[in-house]
């Protein structure tokens, strides 16, 4: 099981990991498909995660999730952390985990790793936490 900073993006992605939901923003339509995005964190740092069709409706804000390959990649312009066409998004159990809202690896410049170009590194930090979810101070 990988924690959420160590994840890194790539087209490619056998991700397993888990983590509770934080926010969860409205769904949207693209074509026919239901999209939402959600703010997820584990004690190590938060991503933004996509949750597509019935998933919209199956989680919620303090859902804790187990993810197995999942994929993080560059949607629509944006980081995000899904499940994709191979993974699965499971509920297991509510509220009782620990987890920080920094970093955020959405909010992360990354750049195809010089010395190796199917890997992605970190190159700098766009904004320290979610821009999409900002903290309630």
């Amino acid at each position: 099981m990988v924690l959420l900073k160590d994840i890194v993006p790539a087209a490619q992605n056998n991700i397993e990991t888990k983590f509770i939901v934080l926010e969860k923003g409205s769904a949207t339509l693209e074509g026919k498909n239901k999209i939402c995005l959600t703010l997820v964190a584990d004690e190590t740092a938060a991503v933004h995660l996509q949750l597509w069709g019935d998933e919209c409706d199956a989680f919620d804000s303090g859902d804790i999730i187990h993810l197995t390959k999942g994929i993080f990649s560059y949607q629509h312009g944006n980081l995000i952390l899904r499940a994709g066409k191979r993974g699965k998004l499971e509920k297991i159990g509510e509220f009782t985990m620990s987890y920080v809202e920094v970093p955020n690896m959405s909010e992360i410049h990354w750049i195809p790793d010089p010395n190796n170009s199917k890997n992605y590194i970190q190159d700098y930090i766009i904004s320290p936490q979610s821009r999409i979810f900002p903290s309630i101070p």
